[in-house]
């Protein structure tokens, strides 16, 4: 029989356990996302699939702010984050710490998403760009890689933070496999 498990089943982390258990080797790089309510969605996506840090950059808006807030549902205090203007910099960095940067976006040589594998210790960067726009061109210069959502209908563009939530979970598979 089917019923809804209680939140004592649930298992949840508190806070605590979440900022002290291993997490993701998968950093999150927002560039240029205009929406409070996209960001809180992904910050709420990335506390889900334990993400190590999520990097706003360009205008993307900061906690704490009460439209964040309404769909992180508290996961800005569980997920590290920081805050870098430039995200050419923020890029580049991570680059040098052996970040792999993969950027969510339709390109010429992007890989459709359930295509892609990655090794269960490379350390990922995943870009996602603005809601109109998306990832900057200079941004694409810099990746490693490109991958996209397959999409079968008339307009091949997902949300932001809809996709955040599939490529999220589906790069976080590879820790199960």
């Amino acid at each position: 029989m089917l019923r809804k498990r209680t939140m004592e089943e649930l298992n949840r982390k508190s806070v605590e356990d979440f900022k002290e258990s291993d997490k993701q080797k998968m950093v999150v790089v927002l560039d240029n996302v205009r929406s409070m309510h996209n960001v809180g969605s992904i910050f709420r996506t990335s506390d889900a699939f334990l993400i190590e840090k999520i990097w706003l950059c360009g205008f993307t808006p900061r906690p704490p702010h009460r439209d964040i807030q309404k769909t992180a549902l508290g996961a800005t205090v569980t997920v590290a984050w920081a805050y870098q203007q430039e995200i050419i910099d923020r890029l580049l960095t991570l680059k040098e710490e052996g970040y792999t940067l993969i950027a969510v976006e339709q390109a010429a040589g992007s890989m459709e998403l359930p295509n892609w594998q990655a090794d269960k210790n490379q350390k990922l960067a995943v870009i996602f760009g603005n809601e109109v726009e998306g990832v900057q061109d200079k941004v694409m210069d810099v990746c490693d890689a490109a991958i996209e959502i397959p999409q079968m209908g008339t307009k091949h563009s997902l949300n932001v933070s809809v996709a955040a939530g599939i490529v999220l979970y589906k790069l976080t598979e590879r820790v199960f496999a």
